[in-house]
């Protein structure tokens, strides 16, 4: 139960694939003018990284390490695949909002680094929960970030979602501030920088004040140079020794 504890705060937080890793930053700026387009995007995302970790873990010992990379690739792609086809036939105008944003799902390195330091070392239920737990993080981050965003430069928040993700879904509009002429700025590319980097500051804020509180008296830590995950340490599989 505590590794199961400690994935999820690694995917949440502590290695947050947007907060943490700093990847996938060209579809995080690019599709987070709405809140509902970073929701449809986090959780197409998701679905791709719970798919290829069960499908990386299940096949790993049937895999030759010395064409794993293809491999692995070969799986996120055809995962990716059916994916952006669901999406096309079920949630027709998300799909056309996204664009190409959904088959570049296979050149996010943070699944790769996934499937290669995670899923290929443990157990299913393991990968399958990372996968989870990576997508929840990525999926926040889109959402709070285009939220931010929305509610800034438009005075709305998830506008359209009645439209991109179903009738169902019309409860979650919101006008936050009527009559609110509009900031263009925080909607186009440029203002995803400023907010990015309002919210990296915060969390640095955050967790300096929590280490500085749990170890009163101590020098705070040094600024963390985040790497992609494939260049994490290798994760030792169940029963082996690190």
């Amino acid at each position: 139960m505590a590794d199961f504890r400690k994935i999820a705060r690694d995917g949440l937080w502590d290695n947050n694939i947007v907060f943490g890793q700093l990847l996938a930053l060209c579809p995080l700026l690019a599709v987070t003018g709405t809140a509902t387009n970073g929701l449809g995007m986090g959780l197409a995302t998701t679905a791709v990284l719970v798919a290829s970790e069960l499908a990386v873990s299940l096949l790993r010992r049937a895999i030759l390490p010395e064409i794993r990379i293809p491999v692995f690739v070969l799986l996120i792609a055809a995962i990716v695949t059916a994916v952006d086809q669901a999406l096309n036939a079920w949630a027709h105008e998300l799909h056309r909002q996204l664009g190409l944003f959904i088959p570049l799902i296979v050149t996010n390195c943070a699944i790769l680094g996934r499937a290669e330091a995670f899923a290929s070392r443990s157990q299913p239920v393991k990968a399958a929960w990372d996968g989870l737990m990576m997508g929840a993080g990525f999926t926040l981050a889109l959402v709070v970030l285009g939220a931010l965003r929305e509610i800034a430069g438009s005075g709305t928040l998830f506008a359209g979602a009645s439209v991109l993700l179903g009738p169902a879904f019309g409860w979650m509009e919101v006008t936050v501030l009527p009559g609110y002429g509009g900031f263009l700025l925080l909607i186009l590319p440029p203002g995803g920088f400023l907010v990015l980097g309002g919210l990296l500051a915060l969390k640095a804020a955050m967790e300096r004040r929590g280490s500085s509180a749990t170890a009163p008296g101590s020098a705070l830590p040094a600024a963390r140079i985040f790497t992609a995950v494939g260049a994490l340490p290798p994760v030792p599989e169940e029963g082996e020794t690190s």
